[in-house]
């Protein structure tokens, strides 16, 4: 049974919003947003269904209507999460008679106008992605992962996803040449620069905002789950212990499986009820792993 929750909770004293606290939800986002209270959540890391995609379990949505279908919940995610808070949004264009249709262009767009901050753009490379091609272009082997912020100053754990430094530094720090040694400026007036010689002697390096990651998934029983490891990157990079999560798409739970896993807070809402019956037993099964 999917757990449920009183509607109409706008007034709840903050004391009390714990009761948002790992709970899924079924029914239509569009309906349950507007009864979870103002600044609450810390992050929101979801995939709606892309354009025409996921026709038979989620009907489709046009391109050309993407956008108008979007903003209203973009509106209440807006609401929802806190000033400082991060919402991820993993999307993917469409070809339309040959062309990519422009409705994540103009999404990006739209979402500015309401007030959004695009503040950075992640490309998730499928490293396992199969080959394929058509009559004017090839398959896609990555996705877009757009981050959105309500002001400037968001939270952000850098020092959380930092990577092996590589075999790149045992021959490019060997010798190190004057300009190694010094802050070198761009050459073309950017104003951005580096200081090669400030990685001497560290094991670890801030990662790019390409994430290599493979499609695989524990579970295929939906028709759209991205990988676990997607979702905890971001849980890792915006949030801390207890903090709470939010997908107001959730499908299978990968999300709530995630920040489960990390010790955050969930809170998922899913249209159809197999898939809050499958996101539950991977809930279950994670916290027999961890008792």
């Amino acid at each position: 049974m999917a757990l449920q929750l009183p509607l109409r909770l706008n007034n709840v004293p903050p004391t009390e919003l714990s009761i948002w606290h790992d709970r899924l939800m079924q029914g239509d986002c569009r309906h349950v947003l507007p009864d979870i209270p103002d600044n609450t959540i810390d992050l929101i890391v979801t995939s709606p269904p892309y354009a025409d995609n996921r026709k038979q379990t989620y009907g489709g949505i046009k391109p050309d209507d993407y956008v108008e279908w979007f903003l209203p919940i973009a509106a209440e995610l807006r609401r929802v999460l806190k000033p400082d808070g991060t919402f991820i949004l993993n999307i993917k264009e469409k070809v339309v008679d040959g062309e990519r249709h422009t409705y994540v262009l103009e999404l990006i767009l739209a979402l500015r106008q309401q007030g959004w901050l695009w503040t950075e753009e992640f490309i998730w490379h499928k490293k396992n992605c199969y080959p394929g091609k058509w009559p004017n272009r090839f398959r896609d082997a990555w996705e877009r992962c757009l981050q959105f912020n309500k002001q400037k100053k968001f939270n952000m754990y850098q020092d959380s996803v930092m990577v092996p430094t590589g075999d790149w530094a045992k021959s490019r720090l060997r010798n190190l040449s004057e300009t190694d040694k010094r802050r070198d400026e761009s050459r073309v007036g950017s104003g951005f620069g580096k200081n090669i010689s400030n990685w001497v002697g560290r094991a670890l390096a801030y990662p790019t905002n390409v994430l290599h990651l493979a499609t695989e998934s524990s579970n295929r029983s939906h028709s759209a789950t991205f990988p676990l490891d997607l979702p905890k990157w971001f849980i890792k990079l915006f949030t801390q212990e207890g903090d709470l999560v939010l997908d107001p798409f959730m499908g299978a739970g990968t999300t709530a499986l995630a920040a489960h896993s990390l010790g955050r807070h969930y809170l998922g809402i899913e249209l159809l009820p197999e898939y809050i019956e499958l996101a539950e037993q991977s809930l279950l099964i994670s916290s027999k792993g961890q008792g």
